[in-house]
């Protein structure tokens, strides 16, 4: 045993009064009671197809965490890898006759970790940049975008991947700032002056929009043609100001209580609108999740499950409240990647496909297990790189070879799925459903334009 679990048995911070967890918030019994250890999980788990190891199976997590609240085992280094090793992505929950929900207990399990066992040094110094410093501050993210935008159209970039200086970072990072997308201004930025952005035509009815962290300073371009698409099909477009990181990152990193911050933020900048529309699949599947994280708050546990009716994926919107379907032809050969908290997370499949079989022109090819995680997870990339591009070979095999794009709905598996694209030799172009929707209303009005 070691000197930490010595002090935390002596000098209990907190007792839950559930085994060796000894925080508030612990993982939720009435998530594994119906586990019956089956082994239905074992074939849709990445981690356990990679590893073949029953610790690093759904079933083998599953037990762990309830080891643990039995008091059989400690909330030590032993317990901490396989939690850790975990993608998170729900697969072994669609997989399972019970519907066990693995993801909240890994979730939870992993916010008892943290405050068992918090990072220190370097990684600990990292991670409270980014994840406290960073992502919650939309004034220092628009600052991180404009720097990435001096970087790359003043010829710094190009200059440092000519002389090789990219290379004195890890290969994994080097890897990701090669396919890094083209930094534009922030939506959330661009529109900081107009209260509603309008309808092209008739107005149905008035919508709030998340632009998110990353998913603006990243991918602004894919927020652009959100706003397209929704003031195209009769939308008023609201974005608050006020609004903040969803706090996935947060969670899935065991910083429950900063993710709790957020959840309140949101729930507050969104509270007087009826639809929060959402087009990052991990984003709108935590928010959907709110009320996970006041389990032990009656109050806004209640609040946090009627904000989460509220939240919708831009494609589920579109396909349950209507859509102009384009009348241009893109001709291009397409597969489709279900991204795990789009399919998994939020049940949400056809929906897209549709969308993009609405589109004339395209030709959509099968993806062999299309629902099979990338390897992207948040940030799982770049804190477990080796599995990670373990799994993104595994899913680049099924990528089919005659295809021109990929389409998919989450911004970290568009990054992940480009980095595969590039690694092995592939020349797909990588897009957001909602991009592709949006480029055949463009091509469609400059042909209107032309013949008038």
């Amino acid at each position: 045993m070691s000197v930490r679990e010595l002090d935390l048995k002596q000098e209990p911070p907190c007792t839950s009064g559930l085994g060796n967890y000894l925080w508030s918030d612990p993982p939720d019994e009435k998530k594994w009671a119906d586990c019956v250890h089956c082994g239905m999980c074992l074939e849709s788990c990445p981690t356990y197809e990679q590893t073949g190891q029953e610790q690093h199976s759904p079933r083998g997590r599953v037990h762990l965490i309830k080891s643990v609240a039995e008091g059989k085992l400690q909330v030590n280094e032993q317990f901490m890898d396989p939690v850790f090793q975990c993608l998170d992505c729900r697969a072994c929950t669609t997989a399972c006759p019970a519907d066990v929900d693995v993801g909240g207990l890994i979730e939870e399990a992993r916010g008892q970790i943290r405050q068992a066992m918090p990072l220190t040094g370097v990684k600990g110094a990292i991670s409270k940049f980014f994840l406290h410093d960073l992502f919650p501050h939309q004034n220092r993210l628009n600052t991180l975008g404009s720097l990435l935008r001096f970087y790359q159209k003043s010829g710094m970039q190009k200059a440092i991947r000519k002389t090789k200086l990219i290379n004195v970072m890890p290969q994994h990072l080097v890897d990701m700032e090669s396919i890094m997308p083209e930094v534009k201004e922030p939506v959330k930025k661009k529109y900081k002056d107009v209260k509603v952005i309008k309808a092209t035509g008739e107005t149905k009815q008035e919508v709030a929009m998340l632009t998110g962290c990353v998913m603006d300073v990243m991918f602004s371009d894919i927020n652009e043609s959100t706003i397209n698409v929704l003031t195209r099909n009769g939308n008023d477009v609201i974005i608050p100001q006020n609004q903040t990181c969803c706090g996935a990152l947060h969670v899935h990193a065991g910083d429950r209580d900063m993710g709790r911050k957020l959840a309140k933020q949101n729930m507050e900048a969104f509270k007087d609108f009826d639809k929060v529309i959402v087009n990052a699949a991990g984003c709108g599947c935590m928010m959907k999740e709110y009320a996970e994280l006041f389990k032990e708050d009656p109050e806004m546990h209640a609040k946090a499950e009627e904000f989460s009716e509220k939240v919708e994926d831009i494609s589920k919107f579109l396909h349950e409240t209507g859509y102009e379907k384009p009348k241009v032809e893109m001709n291009t050969r397409i597969t489709y990647h279900d991204a795990c908290h789009l399919a998994h997370g939020q049940g949400i499949r056809q929906q897209p496909r549709d969308i993009l079989l609405d589109i004339p022109g395209v030709d959509m090819v099968h993806m062999p297990n299309s629902d099979r995680c990338c390897g992207s997870a948040g940030i799982y990339n770049i804190t477990n790189p080796e599995m990670a591009n373990a799994v993104l070979e595994s899913k680049m095999e099924n990528v089919p070879d005659d295809v021109e794009m990929i389409s998919m709905g989450n911004p970290g598996c568009m990054l992940q799925m480009a980095m595969g694209v590039q690694k092995y030799g592939r020349n797909q172009k990588i897009v957001h459903t909602v991009q592709l929707l949006d480029w055949a209303y463009q091509k469609e009005d400059l042909i209107r334009e032309g013949e008038e």
